[in-house]
Protein backbone atom coordinates (compact mmCIF):
# COMPACT_ATOMS: atom_id res chain seq x y z
CA UNK A 1 0.00 0.00 0.00
CA UNK A 2 0.81 3.26 -0.52
CA UNK A 3 1.60 6.23 2.19
CA UNK A 4 -1.06 8.36 0.25
CA UNK A 5 -3.67 6.02 0.68
CA UNK A 6 -2.85 5.16 4.53
CA UNK A 7 -3.47 9.18 4.69
CA UNK A 8 -6.97 9.04 2.89
CA UNK A 9 -8.01 5.83 4.72
CA UNK A 10 -6.95 7.91 7.97
CA UNK A 11 -8.83 10.75 7.38
CA UNK A 12 -12.09 8.65 6.45
CA UNK A 13 -11.58 6.62 9.41
CA UNK A 14 -11.37 9.86 11.38
CA UNK A 15 -13.73 11.67 9.69
CA UNK A 16 -16.39 8.75 10.43
CA UNK A 17 -15.43 8.54 14.25
CA UNK A 18 -15.85 12.88 14.21
CA UNK A 19 -19.81 11.92 12.51
CA UNK A 20 -19.63 9.37 15.43
CA UNK A 21 -18.70 11.45 18.08
CA UNK A 22 -20.83 14.15 17.20
CA UNK A 23 -23.87 12.13 16.96
CA UNK A 24 -23.13 10.80 20.12
CA UNK A 25 -22.62 14.03 21.63
CA UNK A 26 -25.76 15.05 20.14
CA UNK A 27 -27.96 12.73 21.63
CA UNK A 28 -26.60 13.16 25.08
CA UNK A 29 -27.45 16.48 25.07
CA UNK A 30 -30.53 16.45 23.46
CA UNK A 31 -31.97 13.59 25.87
CA UNK A 32 -31.56 16.76 28.59
CA UNK A 33 -33.00 19.11 26.71
CA UNK A 34 -36.14 16.52 25.90
CA UNK A 35 -36.14 15.42 29.15
CA UNK A 36 -36.83 19.22 30.18
CA UNK A 37 -39.11 19.55 27.65
CA UNK A 38 -41.30 17.01 28.97
CA UNK A 39 -41.28 18.11 32.51
CA UNK A 40 -42.12 21.62 31.29
CA UNK A 41 -45.32 19.72 29.61
CA UNK A 42 -45.77 17.76 33.13
CA UNK A 43 -46.21 21.09 34.80
CA UNK A 44 -48.30 22.98 32.52
CA UNK A 45 -50.76 20.40 32.82
CA UNK A 46 -50.52 20.38 36.74
CA UNK A 47 -50.83 23.97 36.50
CA UNK A 48 -53.52 23.55 34.01
CA UNK A 49 -55.57 20.82 36.38
CA UNK A 50 -54.68 23.15 39.75
CA UNK A 51 -56.43 26.21 37.98
CA UNK A 52 -59.73 23.88 36.96
CA UNK A 53 -59.57 22.85 40.71
CA UNK A 54 -59.70 26.07 42.18
CA UNK A 55 -62.47 27.14 39.77
CA UNK A 56 -64.46 23.81 40.30
CA UNK A 57 -63.81 24.96 43.77
CA UNK A 58 -64.99 28.20 43.82
CA UNK A 59 -68.15 27.12 41.83
CA UNK A 60 -68.75 24.74 44.34
CA UNK A 61 -68.36 27.19 47.22
CA UNK A 62 -70.47 29.76 45.52
CA UNK A 63 -73.92 27.28 45.30
CA UNK A 64 -73.05 26.33 48.69
CA UNK A 65 -72.98 29.36 49.97
CA UNK A 66 -76.79 29.76 47.94
CA UNK A 67 -78.03 26.67 49.04
CA UNK A 68 -77.25 27.93 52.74
CA UNK A 69 -79.01 31.30 52.10
CA UNK A 70 -81.72 29.55 50.60
CA UNK A 71 -82.12 27.25 53.70
CA UNK A 72 -82.08 30.30 56.13
CA UNK A 73 -84.35 32.32 54.18
CA UNK A 74 -86.76 29.33 53.95
CA UNK A 75 -86.38 28.82 58.19
CA UNK A 76 -86.92 32.10 58.77
CA UNK A 77 -90.35 32.12 56.72
CA UNK A 78 -90.86 28.40 58.38
CA UNK A 79 -90.67 30.43 61.95
CA UNK A 80 -93.08 33.40 60.52
CA UNK A 81 -95.79 30.79 59.89
CA UNK A 82 -95.37 28.98 63.02
CA UNK A 83 -95.43 32.17 64.94
CA UNK A 84 -98.05 33.90 63.19
CA UNK A 85 -100.19 30.42 63.07
CA UNK A 86 -99.20 30.18 67.32
CA UNK A 87 -100.32 33.73 67.44
CA UNK A 88 -103.91 32.81 66.28
CA UNK A 89 -104.42 29.60 67.35
CA UNK A 90 -103.01 29.61 70.91
CA UNK A 91 -105.09 31.20 73.80
CA UNK A 92 -102.25 30.80 76.65
CA UNK A 93 -100.32 33.92 78.02
CA UNK A 94 -97.87 31.68 79.29
CA UNK A 95 -97.38 29.46 76.08
CA UNK A 96 -97.31 32.84 73.85
CA UNK A 97 -94.48 34.00 76.21
CA UNK A 98 -92.24 30.53 75.32
CA UNK A 99 -92.85 30.87 71.76
CA UNK A 100 -91.88 34.33 71.92
CA UNK A 101 -88.78 35.01 74.67
CA UNK A 102 -86.86 37.37 71.93
CA UNK A 103 -89.86 40.02 72.07
CA UNK A 104 -89.25 40.64 76.12
CA UNK A 105 -85.33 40.72 75.37
CA UNK A 106 -85.78 43.03 72.79
CA UNK A 107 -86.94 45.77 74.96
CA UNK A 108 -84.01 45.59 77.52
CA UNK A 109 -81.50 45.24 74.48
CA UNK A 110 -82.82 48.69 73.08
CA UNK A 111 -82.59 49.83 76.37
CA UNK A 112 -79.24 49.39 76.81
CA UNK A 113 -78.00 50.40 73.60
CA UNK A 114 -75.10 48.78 71.42
CA UNK A 115 -72.32 46.57 72.91
CA UNK A 116 -69.21 48.14 74.03
CA UNK A 117 -65.89 47.13 72.08
CA UNK A 118 -63.33 45.67 74.42
CA UNK A 119 -60.27 47.29 75.41
CA UNK A 120 -56.58 46.58 76.60
CA UNK A 121 -57.24 49.10 79.14
CA UNK A 122 -58.49 49.41 82.36
CA UNK A 123 -61.31 51.95 83.75
CA UNK A 124 -60.00 55.21 85.57
CA UNK A 125 -56.66 55.64 87.20
CA UNK A 126 -56.07 52.11 89.14
CA UNK A 127 -55.36 49.26 86.35
CA UNK A 128 -54.66 45.97 86.75
CA UNK A 129 -50.91 46.33 87.04
CA UNK A 130 -51.86 48.54 90.41
CA UNK A 131 -50.51 47.07 94.03
CA UNK A 132 -53.98 46.94 95.49
CA UNK A 133 -55.90 45.44 92.06
CA UNK A 134 -58.43 43.03 93.38
CA UNK A 135 -58.02 43.91 97.18
CA UNK A 136 -60.77 45.00 99.48
CA UNK A 137 -60.91 48.98 100.29
CA UNK A 138 -58.41 49.45 103.01
CA UNK A 139 -61.13 49.65 105.53
CA UNK A 140 -62.55 46.78 105.07
CA UNK A 141 -59.04 44.83 104.91
CA UNK A 142 -58.54 45.78 108.86
CA UNK A 143 -61.91 44.71 109.79
CA UNK A 144 -60.93 41.36 108.26
CA UNK A 145 -57.61 41.19 109.59
CA UNK A 146 -58.63 41.99 113.69
CA UNK A 147 -61.62 39.35 113.16
CA UNK A 148 -59.76 36.62 111.90
CA UNK A 149 -57.52 34.73 114.14
CA UNK A 150 -53.69 34.81 113.75
CA UNK A 151 -52.33 31.31 111.88
CA UNK A 152 -49.46 29.35 113.72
Amino acid sequence: MNESNIDWILAIACFLAGIGIGALGYHLLNANVARNQKVRQRLAEAELELSQVKDALNDHFAKATDLVASIQRQSHELEQQLSQGADRLVDDLQLKRRLHPHQEGETQEEDAGPPQMPRDYAEGTQGTLAEDYGLAPRKQRVTEEETTPPRY
